[in-house]
């Protein structure tokens, strides 16, 4: 009896201790995340489909976006339920990162928002759903281990950085906001991970009717 209480003592401690190795392996690294400093964007003057910038980490990032033939869209003039496809390229895929319509920040070192839509809750579909479910209003892209099942996207290509996303307008007001009047875009920014890093924020300016 003695024996089996002991065995069992050491198994409960070994979970133990694999479960606070887990825990250590998800929050040590969003409590030393060092910032990469500013995304080197300057902020386009009119309603454009295509953005470069180079960050302080060194890294070339470039946002787009068109409708679902690949075809220019009038970022000026979005209505709600529109859907656009939005790829960038040059990410650092190291770190996961939020797609969606935010409110552009005055002070380019606070992070954007309010943003429409909020952050999506689902977790990935099954991957032959994935392609046939109807499109988000913000996007979730990581392929960190620990969050990735419970983001909708995950980088296509790690080395390049490059992803590939579906997102509907959602309505003009909410959470603050309201993209028919306020300055917003179309924007990615890191997600909770390392939230006060604002290397890859890059937007696309928009208006909602």
């Amino acid at each position: 009896m003695a024996k089996r209480k002991r065995n069992l003592l050491i198994i409960l401690g070994a979970a133990v201790v694999i479960l606070l190795v887990a825990v250590a392996m998800i929050v040590v690294p969003i409590l030393t995340h060092k910032s990469g400093g500013s995304s080197g964007q300057t902020a386009p003057d009119d309603f454009v489909t295509e953005v470069t910038a180079t960050g302080d980490d060194g890294r070339t990032r470039t946002l787009r976006a068109t409708d679902l033939a690949g075809k220019p869209v009038d970022m000026g003039n979005l209505r709600p339920g529109d859907t656009l496809r939005v790829e960038g390229e040059g990410f650092d895929a190291s770190n996961g990162i939020y797609v969606s319509f935010c409110k552009v920040p005055t002070d380019p070192t606070v992070k954007p928002g309010p943003c429409l839509g909020g952050i999506p809750e689902n977790a990935q579909e099954e991957k032959d759903e994935r392609d046939r479910a109807d499109p988000l209003e913000s996007a979730w892209i990581t392929n960190n281990w620990a969050w990735r099942s419970f983001a909708s996207h995950q980088y296509l290509d790690v080395k390049a950085g490059t992803f590939r996303v579906e997102l509907v307008v959602p309505p003009a007001s909410s959470e603050g906001v309201d993209c028919s009047v306020d300055a917003c875009g179309l924007f990615t920014r890191a997600d909770h991970t390392a939230p006060g890093d604002r290397v890859q924020d890059v937007f696309l300016p928009i208006r909602v009717e």
